[in-house]
């Protein structure tokens, strides 16, 4: 079955169409016939009815007891041998018969005071098929039974000869719709093997490209802006992997080439062991470097993938705030600085404690590295007018330049290059502390003034047990 079904979808629309309209033009064609074949059997009851009175009328008694039909032109009452005439007494005795019978009776002897019929269809011996119509006119002094019938050859030969043209004109209308419904499909699908063709072009090296919208307000056209919505995604997906293997395959050779610096430089020369002490020592930092860079791809990559669970819980902002400093405090003991924490103790979030915690620390690290010595970092924690939390992470680094502050979350992005990979970053702290906070349903901003600091601020909603409390 699936073979003699056409492949193409023009094909299978004109199929389709040709099908239903065969469908209607059947129904259409019964109807028709049906109304026709009604309209012309009550035209043929009106005439047998109106010859019935006329025939009434010319009916006269004979002296011999019989009946016969008067009329000055007997050929206007009986021309042909498509009407026929039968009268019966109320004895059940035949009185006339029209010659064109051939002997043949209208339904044979009547029973005793046999009422008028209305018109009906009946089958004589010879089988013609005539409409028969029964009436008792008063003939003189006595009560007779009148049949007169017409023969339906003439509706039947009328109603075989339009079903003849409907056989006749059907198929071949079909075969024009056909045609027209393919050349229709043909030309409203032009679109889509337009579509087609510039897709098969479109790789991973031309993303850039995109299919051609005819009009964007009909299907076709929502097709198109909607695949060309997906390249566009694609190619921002691509774009993003492509600098971040190029970021990431840079920041991964940079300490292994110095790595692999220091070791070569040691073995060229014999050393004392405090010499080598500073050379493992050198590559250990280096190492160090290298296993927080990979751990830092590895948190990115599983976002990426969804596979990071949430495990949400009740937690204290304040709290999780105080907790982070006191993880990175000794970062900021090295260049004497103090990490201030205010705020709300009351405000709870629901969230990961452990994502939102590395999300803060990243914070926090990022102002102790461009903050300068014997400088103060300003953590607050408060709730704002929308009843969403917030935690701002100030520093006194020499803050972000306008044109740099809408990319500084993106992955492997610096505003100071060497600066950055002086203090040991690699452009992924502020992804990550993003991530993080974004999976909460929350968002991270920045407001800076070059030269001023940087205000970082993560806004979390509020738990809903926190609101309850807050309204009672």
């Amino acid at each position: 079955m699936k073979r003699l079904w056409p492949r193409h979808v023009r094909s299978r629309m004109a199929l389709w169409y040709v099908l239903v309209l065969g469908v209607l033009l059947l129904v259409y064609a019964a109807g028709t016939s049906a109304y026709l074949f009604h309209s012309l059997r009550e035209q043929l009851d009106d005439n047998l009815l109106e010859d019935a009175e006329t025939v009434e009328g010319l009916l006269s008694n004979t002296p011999d007891g019989g009946l016969e039909l008067e009329s000055t032109h007997a050929e206007e009452h009986e021309p042909s041998p498509l009407r026929f005439v039968e009268v019966w007494s109320p004895e059940s005795t035949l009185l006339y018969r029209s010659a064109a019978l051939r002997g043949q009776t209208l339904g044979g002897p009547p029973l005793p005071r046999q009422p008028e019929a209305a018109p009906s269809s009946l089958r004589l011996a010879d089988g013609m098929r005539v409409r028969l119509a029964v009436t008792t006119p008063m003939v003189g002094n006595r009560r007779v039974l009148l049949r007169i019938a017409h023969s339906e050859q003439p509706l039947w030969q009328e109603m075989q000869e339009f079903v003849s043209v409907l056989l006749l004109a059907l198929p071949l209308g079909l075969i024009l719709a056909g045609l027209g419904g393919f050349a229709l499909a043909r030309k409203a699908l032009a679109p889509v093997d337009v579509m087609a063709h510039k897709a098969e072009r479109i790789s991973a090296e031309r993303l850039n490209e995109r299919l051609p919208v005819e009009n964007p307000d009909d299907e076709l056209g929502q097709l198109a802006q909607a695949f060309n919505a997906t390249l566009a995604r694609l190619e921002s997906a691509f774009e993003q992997l492509r600098r971040f293997t190029a970021d990431a395959s840079h920041e991964l050779r940079t300490p292994l080439t110095a790595i692999r610096s220091v070791g070569e430089v040691a073995l060229q020369t014999p050393k004392s062991t405090s010499d080598y002490r500073d050379v493992i020592g050198s590559m250990l930092e280096e190492t160090d470097r290298l296993t927080r860079l990979v751990d830092s791809l590895l948190t990115l990559s599983r976002a990426d993938a969804g596979h990071v669970h949430v495990d949400r819980a009740e937690i204290s902002v304040l709290g999780l705030v105080q907790e982070a400093s006191s993880l990175v405090e000794v970062l900021a003991e090295e260049k004497r600085q103090r990490i201030s924490v205010q705020g709300d103790s009351t405000l709870v979030v629901s969230g990961d404690r452990l994502i939102l915690r590395q999300a803060l620390i990243n914070l926090i690290d990022n102002a102790i590295k461009y903050s300068p010595p014997d400088a103060e970092i300003g953590v607050q924690v408060y709730l704002a007018k929308d009843g969403q939390v917030i935690v701002e992470v100030i520093d006194k680094g020499p803050g972000v330049p306008e044109e740099h502050q809408s990319r500084i979350f993106d992955r492997f992005y610096r505003v100071d290059m060497a600066r950055s990979r002086e203090w040991g970053g690699a452009g992924l702290g502020l992804a990550i502390a993003r991530w993080a906070v974004e999976i909460h349903g929350g968002q991270i901003t920045v407001e800076s003034a070059e030269g001023e600091g940087s205000t970082f601020r993560v806004t979390l909603p509020v738990s809903v047990g926190r609101q309850r409390t807050s309204m009672s």
